[in-house]
């Protein structure tokens, strides 16, 4: 983990992610995304399932964080990834492979 942004307003942001082992698992989880009707509805469902983040028992809800605090490679997917867009990617970190969903995200001013 990076150490928090100290600017005195840093980015923050909502997200949920199903964080899972390896590449296979990944695309599995985001073809049966892409083929169901409810996306947010199968992502909560899948994450619950699949996600070895204790997050998953709460269907893969990180809450709110701030710029800082997650590693570089999941934030820098958060700040590209538009609100509410059904995720068509995963991303590698060192802790393995994240599917992720933004709820909100709030730009510094």
């Amino acid at each position: 983990m990076r150490r928090h942004d100290k600017r005195n307003k840093p980015r923050k942001a909502h997200v949920r992610h199903i964080l899972v082992p390896d590449k296979p698992s990944a695309r599995k989880i985001l073809d049966e995304i892409a083929q169901s009707r409810s996306k947010l509805r199968i992502f909560k469902k899948l994450a619950k399932k699949y996600s070895t983040c204790p997050s998953g028992s709460k269907k893969g809800d990180l809450g709110e964080f701030i710029e800082g605090q997650m590693v570089k490679e999941f934030e820098d997917a958060v700040w590209e990834t538009e609100i509410d867009e059904v995720p068509t990617r995963f991303v590698k970190t060192q802790f393995g492979y994240h599917i992720i969903w933004v709820h909100a995200k709030s730009e510094t001013s």
